[in-house]
């Protein structure tokens, strides 16, 4: 819930064989049972139902990236062999900018290619696209070797060295958008502030919508369904336009993947609508949404987060207390942006420090549900972040606290944003980017390659503000300097 601060991861074998094969392992666990495999796509590309196959690969900025084949072509040379892309994809800014300073490549490297292996597991119709089908893919190098860069391995990683404990993350997101009246395109000429929100007044949990929002619900909550990936809920939030949609428990890797594609599926239809979604942190002065990660870890298939008295496991509290600790550190994961910093302000129901507590929505870290239900509840990454970076985070933050049996501090019983002996979130990017490279935490999990990369990454976002006037900017100073 997100509203106006105003109102709502053998010795005799190379160190990456055993890695691929502790991957491929923890993979085969989060593996959801297929609705749409190999053999289905053939026979329905041979009875002209699927003509056009996208292959994509998540960027670092969490979009789907590729092309699009022909389904024939696709299941003949692509399927098996994978496709060339370049390597930019994974070391560019939100513009797509070639940029120096990534290691992946560059100008002084002459952007080679990496290669694209589809991942069939993640093979969907994609309902709001005509006989078009979607596959991801797992970027790798010349030696077949996963990119540690890439945002599902780097997911993919902390998994593993979470099993290493025994332990497998389920996840469900909660993310917040907001969606207005208009295009973009026509809305980028004039200014954004000439969009209009699809509802114009606080329709938290209201089930009184305008036709408008009710086709667009109806339309999709039937796409997501039938690609596979029906919604747990959908509701329209507190700010003017804002709509909140949830989806159910699932393996942690399957839930980022679905993420992507929902984000995709709520731009394609909201376009077809006349209308523009934007899952920007901030997008308006005082509007705020959040991507909630709703996590629990089980061990042998039994939840290990409750203690049977009703209070937290042991596990629990070393789970919350990493969050705690590590998480400021990692915030250009689950925060990328310089916008992204503008989302915590006090009264938000965004955190602006590093407090937990039971059911408490001021808190960073929530425990919510009941029993072998109850959860943890990320509060800290927004709408605009990465979902395998962000919960690539709060995973290498949950084992943190595991290793070093930590404990946490007494839970928050009020209100959180009033509390003053709590670690604070960062402020901007520049101070997060300057905390996550000397995080000893991010070096440990994440590597030096991978630290480095979005290290830089948040570097060329602060470098394209600190020389841009703002529309903001103007209107204050304008006629006063």
């Amino acid at each position: 819930m997100t509203a106006q601060p105003t109102s709502t991861e053998a010795a005799s074998r190379p160190s990456s064989t055993v890695q691929r094969e502790a991957e491929t392992a923890s993979a085969s666990r989060q593996r959801p049972a297929r609705s749409f495999n190999v053999d289905e796509l053939r026979k329905a590309v041979g009875a002209g139902l699927i003509d056009t196959v996208l292959l994509a690969v998540p960027d670092l900025q969490g979009r789907l990236k590729g092309k699009r084949y022909g389904a024939r072509h696709f299941l003949d040379r692509v399927l098996d062999g994978g496709a060339e892309m370049c390597a930019y994809i994974l070391a560019t800014d939100a513009d797509m900018t070639p940029s120096d300073g990534f290691v992946l490549t560059s100008w002084a490297t002459g952007y080679e290619d990496m290669t694209v292996v589809p991942d069939a597991s993640t093979l969907r119709m994609l309902p709001w696209m005509p006989r078009t089908a979607l596959v991801l893919g797992n970027a790798v190098d010349l030696d077949e070797d996963p990119i540690e860069v890439a945002p599902r391995q780097v997911l993919r990683h902390q998994l593993t060295r979470l099993a290493a404990h025994g332990l497998h993350a389920q996840a469900g997101l909660e993310t917040e958008f907001v969606l207005y009246r208009g295009s973009h395109t026509s809305a980028s000429r004039v200014g954004h502030e000439g969009l209009v929100p699809v509802t114009e007044e606080n329709l938290d949990y209201a089930l009184d919508h305008t036709p408008e929002a009710d086709r667009f619900f109806r339309r999709l909550q039937g796409s997501l369904a039938k690609a596979g990936m029906p919604v747990e809920a959908v509701k329209t939030e507190g700010a003017p336009g804002q709509v909140e949609v949830t989806f159910p428990y699932g393996p942690a890797l399957t839930a980022c993947d679905n993420h992507l594609v929902f984000k995709h599926a709520v731009r394609t239809l909201a376009g077809r609508s006349g209308m523009t979604a934007t899952f920007m942190a901030s997008p308006q002065t005082g509007l705020v949404s959040g991507l909630h990660l709703h996590i629990s870890l089980t061990r042998s298939g039994n939840p290990m987060l409750n203690h049977p008295d009703g209070r937290l496991s042991e596990i629990g509290e070393q789970a919350v207390a990493g969050l705690l600790a590590a998480l400021p550190g990692l915030a250009p994961l689950y925060a990328p942006n310089t916008n992204s910093y503008k989302r915590y302000a006090p009264s938000s129901f965004a955190p602006t420090c590093m407090t937990w507590g039971w059911d408490n929505r001021t808190c960073a870290i929530r425990i919510a549900g009941h029993g072998q239900g109850l959860h943890l509840e990320v509060r800290v990454p927004g709408a605009d972040a990465n979902p395998y970076l962000a919960l690539a985070a709060a995973i290498a933050a949950i084992i943190h606290g595991i290793e070093r049996q930590l404990k946490p501090p007494a839970p928050c019983t009020s209100n959180a944003y009033e509390a003053t002996d709590a670690p604070r979130l960062p402020l901007t990017l520049d101070q997060a980017r300057s905390a996550f490279r000397h995080s000893p935490v991010a070096r440990e999990a994440f590597g030096k390659t991978v630290v480095d990369h979005y290290a830089h990454l948040a570097q060329l976002e602060l470098d394209h503000h600190r020389g841009t006037v703002t529309d903001a900017e103007q209107a204050r100073w304008f006629t006063r300097a």
